[in-house]
């Protein structure tokens, strides 16, 4: 995968910026598209909110109108180039379907990821055999999913954990999600194994909260949800909660500070990495090999 800006990251900076220069100049969107002869508000209405790919000269058009300064223009259009990236960024990430896609853009840009998993492994840590499980029961309620082809495209995201400038990536998973449940021993324990070999990664922390671990005025998830942080501190932080249909980005200061508290708690909850790696291997029966961590620097909650 491509250590690159995110492009929906991008999208939801630019439409922001271009958003505060039309208030700063107090216009309405039908007065900025009639000055540009555009024949609805919707397309305008698309790239502020960052719901579709801009196109680099609508968005000179719109830094035209709002008389931006050269040195703010500049910056500007860089973004806007991140966010246009279309076609050629899909190259290398396989075949996706949409919901992969959405995180498959947020996690190639992200310094640091955050993940809450209730009661499966998170897919950027699943092996494929348990992947093809989970695709396989997932797909009695969606059952236009192409299980095969969903498998080899988290097989291409998981490539950013291993690549050369990686993600500070945290996995803080309920212990239920690491009990073998009605999958064949073999799957699950080649899935645990392969949760203790990742976790030896310096850029790896996995984490579990135990059944009866308490996080702060015992307040639990309600729903799985992935955090992002980014290397420019000016995009967005962002939240994506699961569903079962859809998830739900939250990038909004407010939404997003909750979720960085409740990291803060769910780690303050849980057994530190060393003492999960223990629990982990006893499970799946592998001696453990204290080696030295090189520290990361985290996201929210980082110890």
């Amino acid at each position: 995968m491509p250590s690159s800006a995110s492009p929906v990251i991008r999208r939801a900076r630019l439409g922001a910026e271009l958003r505060r220069l039309r208030h700063r100049d107090a216009l309405t969107l039908e007065q900025v598209c009639g000055r540009l002869g555009w024949a609805s508000t919707s397309k305008l209405s698309r790239i502020e909110l960052g719901q579709s790919r801009p196109d680099l000269a609508d968005v000179l058009d719109l830094l035209d109108v709002y008389q931006v300064p050269a040195g703010q223009r500049e910056a500007l259009i860089l973004i806007a180039r991140d966010a246009a990236t279309s076609r050629g960024w899909w190259k290398g990430l396989g075949e996706m379907g949409e919901r992969q896609r959405g995180y498959a853009e947020l996690e190639s840009g992200a310094a640091t990821i955050v993940e809450y998993q209730p009661a499966v492994v998170p897919g950027l840590l699943q092996t494929p055999a348990y992947a093809r499980l989970r695709v396989a029961a997932g797909a009695l309620l969606c059952p236009d999913v192409d299980a095969e082809a969903d498998v080899r495209a988290r097989a291409v995201r998981q490539e950013l954990v291993c690549r050369p400038d990686p993600p500070d990536y945290t996995a803080l998973l309920d212990e239920r999600a690491c009990d073998p449940g009605g999958l064949p021993v073999e799957v699950w324990r080649e899935q645990v194994r392969h949760l203790v070999t990742l976790a030896d990664r310096p850029n790896v922390t996995i984490r579990l909260l135990a059944r009866d671990a308490a996080p702060h005025a015992d307040v639990h998830p309600l729903t799985p949800f992935s955090y992002y942080a980014f290397p420019d501190p000016a995009d967005p932080r962002t939240v994506m909660v699961e569903t079962l249909t859809t998830d739900l980005r939250l990038v909004a200061e407010e939404d997003v500070a909750r979720y960085e508290r409740l990291i803060d708690w769910l780690q303050a909850a849980a057994l530190s990495a060393e003492e999960t790696v223990e629990v982990l291997a006893r499970r799946a029966e592998v001696p453990v090999v204290p080696r030295p961590r090189i520290p990361v620097p985290g996201g929210p909650g980082a110890d």
